[in-house]
């Protein structure tokens, strides 16, 4: 007997979201033999992006029942049945979650169709309920509605029925009762977490760091491997004992932190960073009317290289995105292929270098400011400022020479204006390539708060 099961939801943080709209309809493998369907009182707000997807409000819900009113029915129509859903982690988790706040463990099997799709229709464009059972021609009605999503599932579970020849699912697909759950144990670990940013670290029973990462909020982070699903991260959640963190305020300095911890430490659950992560480069060269020409080149045939990126395409969007904002030449820089001027000289957008209307130094000049803008120079002796780790705090990254000194926190200006309190404040890094390239790929998507140039 199975329970085909949807929830609607508040959303909101993770595990603090209520249930809006429930629907259940017990299933024997031909027909469904009963059913429930309720909106529920969340007690809560509902966030605007659910609501306008949904159409469920507030005002919808003043005269719902509360979980509370609704829980011994929901107890009685799942008793004895494995809950099906798509993408049941999800479902699954809400409803515990709801039951172990009014003090009850809620336990049953789960099938999720997600999974079951993924066997048994392999070569599906989308797994998303929406457009899988519109690839399957099964019509659906209100969607994101709990009850018109419940019954597309069913249409689509009993067609995965059908296909299972081999009895994948009664035989290898029923969950265990607490898989994607969290154990009493690791629900400890995880109300201790914040949701900040910084480096998490996950210790064995020997206290050893069987893996580390950066996050931008740490606790839903460690909540989701502790709940995703394949072997390894099974293994790593067995593993896993403690979990103890470090802020870093933002996300730059957690990135060149978790970069140099990785190669250091090497945990045994963890993805260890290429020996380069780079592999092309800005260029700069001069044409035969006496432009700069800003070429993309792999890392080992530049002389000199300007920027780095982890590939051919990274690099081509960012020659095209900086030829556009400081209205450089497509044809000079190799962009377009025109036989006289570019298509941007007609609509304004190229000052006429490709055919050499432009003063050469002022172009050149923008072509600089291009090689300059999110670059790290040889001689650059600057100050990457940003949020710190509480209010009033901030964090100092220095780079001296071109290369990464390390990173600090500090509270009063004076601190960073006087070179020798900043060192003394820093922690070290090593100053490497590969630093210099996540410091760039950061710089070319994110804003840091203020750059200060150092009189060294």
């Amino acid at each position: 007997m199975y329970a085909i099961l949807d929830i609607e939801t508040t959303g909101g943080k993770f595990n603090e979201e209520g249930i809006t709209e429930i629907a259940i309809h017990k299933f024997d493998g031909q027909k469904v033999v009963d059913k429930f369907i309720s909106l529920v009182n969340p007690e809560k707000e509902i966030q605007p992006f659910v609501v306008k997807l949904t159409g469920i409000n507030s005002k919808m819900l003043q005269t719902a029942p509360k979980f509370y009113e609704v829980a011994k029915r929901i107890i009685e129509i799942t008793e004895d049945t494995v809950l099906v859903a798509h993408n049941a982690q999800f479902d699954y988790r809400i409803l515990r979650t709801e039951f172990r706040r009014l003090g009850y463990n809620f336990e049953r099997k789960t099938l999720c169709t997600v999974d079951l799709s993924k066997l048994l229709l392999p070569d599906a464009d989308s797994y998303s309920l929406g457009k899988l059972v519109r690839s399957l021609g099964i019509p659906v009605s209100d969607r994101h509605r709990a009850n018109g999503d419940a019954l597309a599932t069913i249409k689509l579970f009993k067609l995965l029925l059908a296909k299972d020849s081999e009895k994948i699912i009664i035989k290898d697909t029923i969950r265990k009762e607490t898989q994607g759950e969290l154990s009493e144990k690791q629900l400890d670990i995880v109300r201790e977490l914040p949701n900040k940013t910084g480096i998490f670290y996950m210790h064995n029973k020997d206290g050893d760091i069987i893996y580390l990462s950066k996050s931008t909020d740490i606790k839903k982070k460690v909540n989701q491997l502790f709940t995703k699903s394949g072997d390894k991260s099974r293994k790593l959640a067995k593993d896993t004992k403690k979990v103890t963190y470090e802020l870093t305020g933002n996300e730059l300095v957690a990135i060149l932190k978790e970069h140099e911890e990785l190669l250091k430490l090497k945990p045994k659950y963890s993805s260890i960073p290429r020996k380069r992560m780079f592999s092309h480069t800005l260029c700069k060269t001069e044409n035969e009317n006496g432009y700069f020409v800003l070429e993309i080149k792999a890392y080992r045939e530049c002389k000199e290289p300007l920027a780095l990126f982890n590939g051919v395409f990274s690099a081509k969007n960012y020659l095209y995105k900086i030829t556009k904002e400081l209205e450089l030449c497509e044809k000079v820089n190799g962009i377009s292929e025109a036989r006289n001027n570019c298509s941007g000289y007609e609509n304004g957008t190229c000052k006429g270098a490709c055919i050499s209307k432009e003063d050469q130094k002022d172009y050149n000049e923008r072509v600089v400011a291009a090689i300059l803008k999110n670059s790290i120079r040889k001689d650059a002796n600057i100050i990457l400022l940003d949020k710190g780790r509480e209010i009033g705090e901030q964090s100092a990254i220095l780079i001296k020479n071109g290369s990464l000194v390390g990173f600090g926190f500090y509270d009063l200006n004076y601190q960073i204006n006087n070179i020798h309190i900043l060192e003394t404040l820093i922690t070290p890094m090593n100053g490497t390539r590969d630093a210099n390239f996540l410091i760039e790929s950061y710089l070319r998507k994110k804003r840091v708060h203020k750059i200060v140039e150092l009189n060294v």
